[in-house]
């Protein structure tokens, strides 16, 4: 990969643009010089299809010119923006630079919209019709791409509309996850549960933890086994927010329900993140993206 990213390749591109600008200039140059020797009919002799004859015309100038003025905007389109391998440009422009001023430009204008709701609380925010359709547009733009357009998630990640929360409900809780994101990790536990059937075993525990059909035999073994587990989820398994724990007790599955799922994040282990929005977001956005959020498990008569 390290050939790819190497200085040759942006000296290799910069001297093909070049020569095929000089290139170009050149060719126009010499069939403008070159002269055929004209025949009677102003022909140059060729002939298609027996009556396609190739006449001896010169191209027009307007043509020419327009050939000209092409070759001299590259020179300068090159000469003052990027183009030529790493080479800048006279102007210095970037994507990212216009991005950024894009951006910059969007967040000035909209601060006197996001700063009538900074003071109100999320509980306020979540009966506030118009603030909700901004949260929504902000949810929409930034968290529907992982948990739904109807935030409703899907395997691996967390439904935000059912009540129930690995890290915390509270507005607060949310806005923290939100501006800076979350990793959760869950370490292989094979080793430190016992052997595949041990495994089995804490499997069909879980699954009595929350009523699921399991082989009660096989839970009630489990148990004891389970203990290696209790020190993220709880000795009861209702789990740990502070750490990030899934619920086992409530029957809402993450990564997937049944024995085998279980078995394999037993085996296997898993982890999630969720990336920090605080910087692609202001702490105004933030705040109302969280009550649009937080609103949606906690139903609050819209205001208008």
């Amino acid at each position: 990969m390290s050939d790819f990213t190497s200085g040759f390749w942006s000296v290799y591109v910069a001297t093909a643009t070049i020569i095929g600008i000089v290139a170009c200039g050149l060719l126009l140059w010499v069939t403008a010089r070159k002269k055929v020797a004209p025949r009677s009919d102003n022909t140059t002799g060729h002939v298609w299809d027996e009556d396609l004859t190739e006449m001896n015309n010169p191209l027009p100038m307007w043509w020419v010119g327009l050939f000209i003025l092409t070759i001299l905007f590259a020179a300068a389109y090159l000469t003052f923006y990027p183009g030529l391998g790493t080479f800048e440009g006279q102007l210095q422009w970037t994507q990212k630079g216009e991005y950024d001023a894009e951006v910059a430009k969007a967040k000035e204008e909209l601060a006197p919209l996001y700063a009538q709701f900074t003071a109100r609380s999320p509980e306020e925010l979540a009966g506030d019709a118009q603030a909700m359709a901004i949260g929504e547009r902000l949810f929409m733009n930034n968290c529907a791409q992982c948990h739904g357009s109807d935030a409703r998630g899907s395997k691996g990640f967390p439904n935000l509309a059912d009540g129930d929360w690995l890290h915390g409900g509270t507005p607060a809780r949310i806005a923290e996850t939100i501006a800076k994101g979350r990793m959760g990790t869950m370490p292989p536990m094979a080793a430190a549960v016992g052997s595949s059937d041990d495994v089995k075993n804490v499997a069909h525990y879980v699954l009595s933890l929350s009523d699921a059909p399991h082989d009660s035999l096989r839970a009630q073994l489990g148990k004891s086994k389970f203990m290696a587990c209790a020190a993220c989820h709880g000795a009861d398994g209702k789990g740990n927010p502070a750490m990030g724990a899934p619920n086992l007790t409530d029957d809402i599955w993450l990564h997937g329900y049944g024995e085998q799922a279980i078995i394999a994040m037993i085996n296997n282990g898993k982890t999630n993140e969720m990336p920090a929005q605080n910087a692609k977001l202001t702490e105004e956005q933030i705040h109302v993206l969280a009550s649009f959020v937080w609103g949606l498990s906690n139903k609050v008569p819209a205001k208008p």
